[in-house]
């Protein structure tokens, strides 16, 4: 990819004639349109009949495109196979935990580990890659289209198999699996692997073993379905590799970028939700550190089915999306879609021109959007996002585990967002990074809902606090085991003993009355939570009312030159939140976190380093209310080379502003 940032967006030749292709790609130099994503739904375009494949029309298209100035992502279209994959063939379509059979239509209808889809999907990538591979203007291929978007395990024949050899793969013999699960209770030991059923319906509930287990399985086995596709795609061409995820998805996002070249996300958050958008910036920019993200798809205006529109984005602020994305690390902000469809099940959705080619709603945005992108990208491209020195772990296994054992609608996205929304209001600046992060460089590390720790992960945890760091645990973390069992040599295992506490009770908060009183102030505590005594660790938050007062809900224990603070329980309401950011702020300080800003809440601040080490902030507005951030002495603005007076710098409604900060003497 060459040094530039983009500004894109999905389209559909395949649906035009033309006439509607010249005007299109006209439209798109007008809007500043500099990359364009195809292919992804074209199946039956290129492969009407089987083995009848023809891609002429994306070469043509592409030869376009690029005469034009504009760069192609290319993608691979197997999330719709053609009908004659599928018509009287059942075994080969998706199976959901009920036993109901997907039917032909719509996307993600087919099961992705049948053996007569993996082949054909082999064959029209490959033929892809071959015929365009090396074309001029190619600078990047997408996989597929949101893995797992809208199914989740297939529950089919075929995969009841490869989960049974998953499973000898993992256990060895089927004693082990028995003893991992405690399968003992209800009765439910297994004599061979071939007896091991998919988890789906049953009386009452199947064992969380096996559930997160057969979760595991299903994000595993499409992580090597990318894995195929990438690897056929790089005999025939040298441009990059990614796939379109999500944290909404049923994906293992960590393992599925492992191997892929770039990261790229989708997010259709609401205006109202920025703290949702902005989540997926700070942990997209960390799955493939050192290599910039791209928004491969958000909506120009609203997203839209024909069950429903959403409201519309307010006026500026997909540019103030745009700005953020960039400043954070985006090397591309992309739109679904460049023309509104005119047939099919997402007519409503927002887009750059309308179904008759008239610019709609979303026009203007694109037009803001882009110069944004003009007027930043020398500054952007001359600089890299700092590292925070703060780190909030984000984990799809754990989210595997709380899809098990939601505990009365504990939903993982919805409690991480709000986690993170705390440390975003707070000015702090956070990477949102998976379990395998490097801990080098990072002073407060939180782990908040990650209800298995690996012994690995600890040990990296323990390193980082014996050398200065702080690390909070919880709520929510540590109480289960790899399997999904409870701990029995104690609840919370060996962080307790790490910890110096001891859990005395866990138990459902919500309902019992307990209040906790930490940091001067009182909440009530509320989810599933954990009580301590103290065996060494200093208590920080005490209950005062409830089932179990005088215990601790929070404590803090020295280790090394850092500390390890438990938090067993969630405070809860207006109280709670401010009790959570006085924790938070006080371990800030604790820990010396210095990226940090009293930017007001709605507005962003993003540090990124230059080449020369001077540091740049980037404001963006968020919520479309303005704000203020304080300014050092000696600031400039970076776009006008003209001195900033210290103190408050006003930031217009979704408006942004670049400073560069006085270099230190």
């Amino acid at each position: 990819m060459s040094r530039k940032l983009y500004h894109g967006t999905a389209w559909y030749p395949e649906l035009w004639d033309e006439s509607v292709i010249l005007h299109d790609i006209a439209k798109m130099r007008e809007a500043g349109i500099n990359v364009v994503r195809i292919g992804e739904f074209a199946w039956s375009t290129m492969e009407p009949t089987e083995g009848a494949i023809d891609v002429s029309l994306f070469a043509k298209v592409m030869t376009r495109l690029h005469a034009e100035g504009i760069d192609t992502v290319m993608c691979t279209p197997t999330a719709t196979p053609p009908i004659w994959l599928t018509h009287q063939h059942p075994e080969r379509l998706h199976v959901d935990d009920r036993g109901v059979v997907m039917g032909h239509g719509s996307r993600q209808h087919i099961c992705t580990n049948n053996k007569e889809f993996r082949q054909r999907a082999a064959l029209i990538t490959e033929a892809i890659a071959s015929e365009l591979g090396r074309m001029p203007g190619l600078i990047g291929w997408q996989l597929d289209n949101e893995f797992k978007a809208h199914v989740a395990a297939c529950h089919c024949q075929n995969c009841l198999s490869l989960w049974q050899e998953w499973l000898k793969q993992r256990y060895g013999t089927i004693e082990a699996l028995n003893e991992a699960w405690g399968a003992a209770i209800w009765s439910q030991q297994y004599e061979r692997f071939e007896q091991v059923p998919h988890p789906g319906p049953t009386p009452f509930l199947h064992s969380t073993s096996m559930q997160t287990a057969h979760r595991q399985f299903s994000m595993a086995s499409i992580a090597e379905f990318a894995d195929e596709q990438a690897a056929i795609i790089r005999r025939f061409s040298d441009a990059p590799v990614t796939h379109n995820s999500s944290v909404a998805f049923h994906v293992d996002n960590e393992r599925l970028f492992e191997r892929l070249d770039f990261a790229s996300f989708d997010t259709y958050a609401s205006a109202e939700n920025y703290p949702a958008y902005l989540i997926n910036c700070d942990l997209f920019r960390n799955y493939k550190p050192g290599r910039g993200y791209w928004l491969m798809e958000t909506s120009p205006s609203n997203s839209g089915s024909i069950q429903g529109a959403s409201v519309p984005h307010p006026q500026g602020y997909v540019a103030a999306e745009a700005a953020a994305a960039y400043a954070l690390g985006a090397d591309a902000f992309c739109y679904w879609h460049w023309r509104q469809h005119r047939s099919g099940c997402e007519q409503p959705h927002g887009s750059v021109l309308s179904a008759w080619g008239k610019p709609t709603i979303g026009w203007t945005n694109a037009l803001e959007v882009e110069e944004a992108r003009r007027v930043l990208e020398p500054l952007l491209l001359g600089s890299q996002p700092a590292v925070a020195e703060t780190a909030l772990v984000y984990s799809d296994r754990a989210k595997a585990f709380m899809a098990t054992e939601p505990l009365k609608g504990m939903n993982y996205r919805g409690l991480m967002t709000g986690f993170y929304g705390r440390l975003l209001a707070m000015g702090i600046h956070r990477d949102v990074v998976p379990e395998n992060v490097e801990l080098e460089g990072r002073k407060l590390l939180l782990t908040p809902f990650l209800p298995y720790v690996s012994e690995t992960f600890i040990g990296r945890a323990m390193a980082f606090a014996e050398r200065g760091g702080v690390w909070i645990i919880g709520p929510f973390t540590g109480g289960r085991t790899e399997e999904h069992t409870i701990q029995t040599d104690a609840a919370l295992g060996k962080l307790e003993q790490l910890a110096g506490v001891e859990a005395v009770f866990s138990y459902p908060l919500d309902g019992s009355g307990a209040i906790g009183e930490a940091f001067g102030m009182k909440a009530p505590l509320g989810m599933w939570g954990t009580v301590f005594e103290t065996h060494g660790a200093s208590s920080v938050g005490t209950l005062v009312d409830g089932l179990t007062p005088g215990l601790s809900f929070l404590t803090e224990h020295r280790v090394g030159d850092g500390l390890i603070v438990m938090l067993g329980a969630m405070p809860m309401g207006e109280e709670g939140d401010a009790m959570l950011r006085a924790m938070l702020d006080h371990y800030a300080s604790c820990a010396g976190v210095t990226l940090r800003t009293d930017a007001t809440s709605g507005t962003l601040v993003a540090p990124r380093v230059e080449s020369d080490g001077r540091e740049l902030w980037v404001i963006v507005n968020m919520d479309g209310r303005g704000g203020t951030v304080t300014i050092p002495d000696g600031t400039v603005d970076a776009l006008t080379g003209e001195p900033v007076a210290a103190g408050s710098l006003a930031v217009e409604r979704y408006a942004y502003r670049v400073v560069r900060l006085r270099e230190e003497e």
